[in-house]
């Protein structure tokens, strides 16, 4: 088994706490309704939210996946941290053991907030990945964020 990992960062006008909120602690809910093509629905199959939690992702119908399981690994609401890992569906294909992603959101010096994501795809073999695929990662994550973004400004009493 391999192990690639890459680093994305977005920066959005929302602050720290608020974008916590909406893009972690309400992505269940917010998600489905801002990013409907993408994100059909969330059900949590066990867990309360929690580390441990499992959830069953199903992608909307502009998706060329189905369905995919993501299990909580960590949730840390006063430093604003949490990881997942993605660990069934045919996201993962033949090529990932599984996809784990650590969410970090920090105070930008212009007032709004500074989200990095880390993820690291567990392959099984050795298999490589192209750039290319690194960079589709980045733009689906950078498209959720501004998702956001863009209802969270347009809804600023939201959250």
């Amino acid at each position: 088994m391999g192990v690639v990992s890459y680093n994305s960062e977005v920066t959005t006008p929302i602050p720290p706490a608020k974008m916590f909120k909406a893009a972690v602690l309400d992505a269940d809910n917010l998600i489905p309704k801002v990013l409907p093509q993408a994100i059909k629905s969330v059900k949590v199959l066990e867990g309360n939210g929690g580390p441990g939690t499992v959830k069953l992702i199903t992608f909307g119908e502009g998706s060329h996946y189905k369905t995919m399981k993501q299990k909580v690994e960590s949730l840390d609401k006063e430093n604003l941290t949490y990881c997942y890992s993605i660990i069934e569906g045919d996201v993962l294909g033949t090529t990932f053991e599984k996809i784990s992603n650590e969410v970090k959101i920090t105070a930008s010096p212009e007032g709004g907030s500074v989200c990095k994501n880390t993820s690291k795809y567990f392959t099984i073999g050795e298999v490589e990945i192209t750039e290319e695929k690194i960079k589709a990662g980045k733009e689906k994550a950078s498209e959720m964020f501004k998702a956001i973004e863009a209802h969270l400004l347009a809804n600023p009493d939201a959250y």
